[in-house]
């Protein structure tokens, strides 16, 4: 049984899709959840109301995780609801922001995908460790993408991704005297906004009729793995990425 109680998790891009899932599954197991939001308030504050309305307690806060000033808010605002400490942390905020092939990216482009990617996870986690708690739990947030170079014009976030990979393998040895596990999560084709924008549906049902199982994955059962990697059922589980893709690429 994974508990969360007493506990305080944080999520990044916490208000939609599987940052929202993840929340929601997080608090549902008993956690405080403080998520992170950019740009939409209604988002955010339907997802806090749907954790408040099942018992859960949560806030959310308006922030780039790619500026330090507003991480630095985030942590504040976390304290202020749940106290001193927390227990779980979850980077899902990332995107593709567009797709681009090498003759039409420049380096503002690489610069912005790279940042908000992988140096993101970087800063947050940074920011976040004074004070999380020993024995806690990180969760980032790779992709198919970064195990097989992703699709047509999404080399600049591939290697984001597959940079999100080494640093928390990396992460994981440097946390372990804390007692702290560091794992991953590379999700395959999930049903979410980011393919509604970026992938065509000729593509989408291309790549679900190719998998396996037959069908795209749901945010929810990525929220599940990232429970349990981050409750003590997975408590020697380090410096994993779990593939979660039905079944069509393997490691």
């Amino acid at each position: 049984m994974i508990d969360f109680k007493n506990k305080v998790a944080v999520v990044t891009g916490g208000a939609r899709d599987i940052g929202r899932a993840v929340s929601l599954r997080l608090a549902q197991h008993g956690a405080s959840v403080a998520l992170n939001y950019f740009e939409n308030p209604e988002q955010a504050t339907e997802t806090v109301n749907i954790i408040t309305a099942g018992g859960g307690k949560a806030v959310a806060i308006q922030g780039d995780v790619t500026k330090t000033s507003d991480i630095q808010r985030f942590v504040s605002a976390t304290q202020q609801a749940f106290g001193k400490s927390v227990h779980v942390l979850v980077n899902v905020a990332g995107g593709l922001v567009a797709r681009k092939k090498m003759d039409e990216m420049d380096e503002q482009f690489w610069n912005t995908v790279l940042t908000l990617n992988l140096s993101s996870v970087f800063m947050v986690t940074k920011a976040f460790l004074p004070i999380m708690a020993d024995g806690g739990a990180i969760v980032n947030f790779s992709s198919q993408a970064g195990r097989d170079g992703g699709g047509p014009g999404a080399i600049a976030y591939a290697t984001a991704k597959g940079g999100v990979l080494t640093f928390t393998r990396g992460l994981a040895k440097e946390l372990g005297p804390r007692k702290i596990r560091v794992n991953c999560v590379s999700p395959g084709m999930i049903n979410t906004t980011f393919h509604n924008t970026f992938t065509k549906p000729e593509v989408r049902q291309r790549v679900a009729a190719s998998t396996p199982l037959g069908r795209e994955g749901d945010a929810n059962e990525v929220a599940d793995l990232v429970a349990y990697l981050a409750s003590e059922n997975a408590s020697f589980i380090n410096g994993a990425s779990v593939d979660i893709n039905g079944g069509i690429y393997f490691v």
